[in-house]
């Protein structure tokens, strides 16, 4: 069975940071490909971010970050660092605890997706 993978950045019950992986299993449908089932989101939202950004902070709300045109390190509170770069999905979750460092790779204005839960 074919799987999407997404990765997520939530706080565990000591308030850390982390990584895990989802993965959304996919049923082949045919010419159009393979689909997962619907997830349910309450909103849309854009995102520009200037060339600098670094930033340590808590995900706002619960959410899918598509990275549009640029990639972004994420540091955890535990020190773990990935790169993500442009068309990946990030399932951000921690909206408590010590938060997670987000850091453009390249020096120019990153596009994102935010996707609400």
């Amino acid at each position: 069975m074919e799987t999407f993978k997404v990765t997520r950045v939530y706080a565990d019950e000591n308030g850390e940071s982390r990584f895990d992986e989802v993965f959304y299993p996919l049923t082949d449908r045919g010419p159009i490909g393979h689909l997962s089932q619907n997830v349910e989101v309450k909103q849309l939202q854009f995102r520009n971010v200037p060339a600098g950004y670094n930033d340590l902070h808590n995900a706002p709300q619960r959410q899918y970050v598509v990275l549009l045109d640029g990639g972004v390190e994420i540091e955890t509170s535990t020190g773990e660092k990935r790169v993500f770069q442009q068309g990946e999905v990030l399932l951000m979750e921690d909206t408590t605890g010590k938060g997670h460092r987000s850091s453009n790779l390249e020096q120019k204005e990153r596009s994102s997706l935010f996707i609400i839960l």
